[in-house]
């Protein structure tokens, strides 16, 4: 890189007219210099997790695949997302790969400055609704409000489907004089926030990495222009101490680290309008030719283009081609508000160069706490567990292609032979991965390598994979997952070496404990009985029978195992008799402690209760009125337990028409808040013991499931039970949205220090939105209208009778 010598020279900074506002006062003079100094700027940190909104464009399969030769424009790979009113992380490239921790705008008046990070008040809304109000594309209005009356911005953001561009229009409105308009943007360029360098041009502002490059550019030329490194030499304490831009400065010079970009839009009056695109590319000049194609189609062309209007291909006609999306609608508390956005949501959250890829959130969870000196992908990653419910939420909303190019991509995400670094057996499902396959966690999760098994059967039952089709699966991905559910093996890759014995597994869902475990033991279970069913149609009767005399194997010893007929639990609803979350040992009374974990203490496996034992009755291994399932329900559903071990909690409908039930993941969760400071979980890279795992939405949809399963076995799932169910369990999921309609991973359950303000139901800084939630919902509202659970396996009940 160029080296460049300290040069000073002194401007003058014209205050020109922005949209037609006459400027009134002169700019200050401001001295401007080459290099800023400061560098690296402070400690990066990614963005609040608790997203309001994402978006990208909805792109089409070509033959099971996104492609640049498409007929149309090339594939637009840029994702964003909004939280506290302002833009976030947005993404380019892969899914994963944040290029910006936020884009704010700054009003600065003759006494004031106030930026979108201060306290204002927040709304936020959908661009293209239908009559009904409900959502037809991935694109936002925002707008936030001074709390003292001196001015008020709109955004409208949307993604340009044709580019990799991000287009944002701010409208400012202010009855006061001499007031400006400044943006400011923090890149992270390739997704972390200490080695990236910055520069003023002609064009606007261009920051990079390597060849990872982003531009700012507006459709009206700058006012005035700055580059810094964040927190020193940044311009915005200037503009707060000062109202002035006292120094500006070109370029960040030689030296890399957390730079801003900051451009001064122009004074503000009655709806001041300015159009801006952030833009991405692999140098500087594809990066400026992106926007520059984004700004020159203006406004309405991109707008149109991204909802899918006319001939454009967009978000619409996505939900034009989900066929059950009507029927389903009925079947809400909503009028389907929640249904259209969690269709979109969830396939907003595929990667677009590894189709069928499926992360688990668009979020960093706890993110404003959580360094980003190096890339994190938080939760923008491929777990097979969630990855599952997303596939099955696709199915019941009538998009099989996606389901099948997702169930086609986990071969990506199997160990096999060639996969780096394996020392060890082969079949299993890597725990947590990049979309790209590389390897992040590597723990064995028996249920993530049972899943892609139940998968493909959900498939070929449906009718969207072929007899040669799944017979092919058959070989090359389900054979070797099922002989691993019999077999076990060793796990030998980066940290792990352990030896796998089924149905033990080394992690539950939850991704904590080894043992034996409900949930995962029902999908082993479910896994082999529909891998039997594959290898038959297959041809290969020898393992068809293998499969399927371990998965009763499996199956018998599940009470024994897993139920304790001589409990411990304080409470006066327990008989002493109820599944445990897991157990290290086969010997469900036994008195031996779980580990521990997420700085909380281990406990006696017989204290701590979980929902998973209901996965037993979804994927058909129980009846929903088998006696070990109803036994356990009193001790799960009890709000008397000592809080620490209390996993239901019930809250109050905003509408006053009663109260709905929210659960835990299980007692003793330290995934969570600090319960006595307040902080962030792991804040400061450090668990606390007073850390405290708070109520995930989705278990409300688990237990509706059931209640669906209940009803049906007593032959009482009438209208009236149906109303009854979707009145609660579907309306309550539907109230743990937030306003933008992203479902969360984690809501306040009032429990502890509150430091951050949160409402009772409100979702937390964790993972906002949770694509498994969405997917729970979805398959929730399906199976209400279908009257009988969607992700059951009938093949499964009549096997094990």
């Amino acid at each position: 890189m160029k080296k460049y010598n300290l040069i000073t020279a002194t401007i003058l900074a014209a205050g020109l007219v922005g949209c037609g506002v006459q400027n009134t006062q002169t700019s200050a003079v401001a001295q401007t210099s080459v290099s800023a100094p400061g560098a690296p700027g402070e400690a990066p940190f990614w963005a609040y997790a608790g997203k309001t909104g994402i978006g990208t464009s909805f792109e089409q399969y070509q033959n099971g695949h996104y492609s640049d030769d498409a007929p149309t424009a090339k594939v637009s790979k840029v994702w964003f997302s909004i939280a506290k009113g302002m833009i976030t992380e947005t993404m380019f490239g892969l899914i994963h790969q944040a290029q910006i921790k936020d884009m704010q705008f700054v009003v600065v008046g003759k006494d004031f400055t106030v930026t979108e990070a201060d306290d204002l008040d927040v709304t936020i809304d959908y661009l293209y609704k239908d009559d009904k109000g409900r959502p037809l594309s991935l694109a936002y209005k925002v707008v936030s409000k001074d709390k003292q009356g001196r001015f008020s911005l709109e955004k409208h953001i949307f993604t340009d489907p044709d580019g990799q561009s991000l287009f944002v229009r701010s409208i400012f409105n202010t009855q006061l004089d001499g007031v400006k308009a400044y943006v400011t943007v923090n890149p992270y360029i390739n997704n972390n926030g200490l080695d990236d360098f910055a520069k003023t041009t002609e064009q606007g502002l261009v920051a990079w990495q390597g060849d990872n490059y982003l531009s700012l550019q507006g459709a009206q030329p700058f006012k005035q222009t700055s580059v810094g490194f964040t927190g020193v030499s940044d311009g915005l304490s200037q503009l707060k101490t000062t109202q002035q831009l006292t120094r500006v400065y070109k370029t960040t010079g030689e030296q890399s680290g957390n730079v801003s970009l900051l451009a001064e839009l122009g004074e503000i009056g009655k709806n001041s309008q300015f159009d801006l695109s952030l833009s991405f590319g692999n140098n500087q000049q594809a990066s400026f030719k992106e926007g520059q194609a984004t700004l020159a189609k203006g406004y309405q062309a991109v707008l149109d283009n991204y909802n899918g209007k006319g001939e454009a291909l967009g978000w619409q006609d996505y939900l034009q081609s989900l066929a059950p999306l009507t029927s389903m609608s009925e079947q809400t508390a909503d009028n389907g508000k929640l249904l259209y956005t969690s269709a979109m949501v969830l396939k907003a959250q595929e990667d677009k160069t590894h189709a069928g890829a499926l992360i688990a959130s668009l979020s960093n969870p706890w993110g404003e706490t959580v360094s980003a000196k190096t890339g994190s992908t938080g939760y923008k990653a491929v777990w097979v567990r969630d990855f599952y419910q997303v596939a099955m939420a696709f199915m019941a909303l009538g998009d099989t292609a996606t389901a099948k190019t997702a169930f086609e991509y986990l071969e990506k995400v199997q160990v096999n032979s060639k996969t780096q670094g394996n020392n060890g057996d082969t079949g299993w499902f890597l725990q947590k991965t990049h979309v790209d396959g590389e390897l992040e966690w590597v723990g064995v999760q028996l249920d993530q390598t049972a899943m892609p098994i139940m998968l493909a059967w959900k498939l070929h039952q449906a009718d969207v994979l072929s007899d040669a089709e799944l017979t092919d699966w058959y070989t090359r991905m389900l054979k070797p997952a099922a002989d691993f559910l019999v077999d076990g093996g060793r796990a030998k890759i980066l940290w792990n070496d352990m030896q796998i014995t089924p149905p033990a597994t080394q992690q539950e869902r939850w991704e904590e404990q080894a043992g034996y475990s409900p949930s995962t033991t029902a999908a082993v279970v479910a896994g082999l009985i529909t891998a039997a069913d594959i290898a038959k149609m297959a041809g290969d009767e020898v393992n068809a029978k293998r499969y399927l005399a371990t998965a009763k194997s499996y199956n018998a010893d599940i009470e024994s195992m897993m139920f304790t007929t001589e409990g411990n639990l304080e409470s006066n609803a327990s008989d002493g008799e109820y599944f445990i979350r897991i157990g290290q040992d086969k010997d469900a009374n036994s008195n031996t402690k779980i580990n521990a974990n997420n700085g909380r203490d281990g406990f006696n496996k017989k204290q701590i209760l979980d929902g998973g034992f209901l996965e037993l009755v979804r994927y058909g291994v129980r009846d929903a009125l088998a006696p070990s399932i109803v036994k356990t329900l009193p001790e799960y559903d009890d709000e008397t337990l000592t809080d620490n071990l209390q996993v239901k909690y019930s809250f109050e409908f905003t509408d006053g028409s009663g109260t709905f039930a929210g659960y835990r993941r299980y007692g003793n969760d330290g995934y969570g808040e600090d319960e006595v400071t307040g902080a962030n979980y792991a804040q400061g890279g450090k668990n606390s013991p007073g850390q405290r795992g708070r109520v995930w939405p989705f278990f409300t949809g688990e237990r509706g499931h059931y209640e669906i399963a209940a009803a049906n076995a007593n032959n009482t799932l009438d209208a009236t039970k149906q109303q009854a169910i979707k009145n609660s369990y579907v309306k309550g999921l539907e109230q743990f949205a937030n306003e933008g309609m992203m479902l969360p991973e984690q809501v306040w359950d009032g429990v502890g220090v509150n430091k951050a303000g949160y409402t009772l139901g409100e979702g937390t800084n964790s993972a906002t939105p949770l694509a498994w939630t969405h997917a729970e919902y979805v398959k929730l509202v399906r199976s209400l209208s279908d009257k009988q659970l969607w992700d059951h396996y009938p093949v499964v009940t009549k096997a094990l009778k």
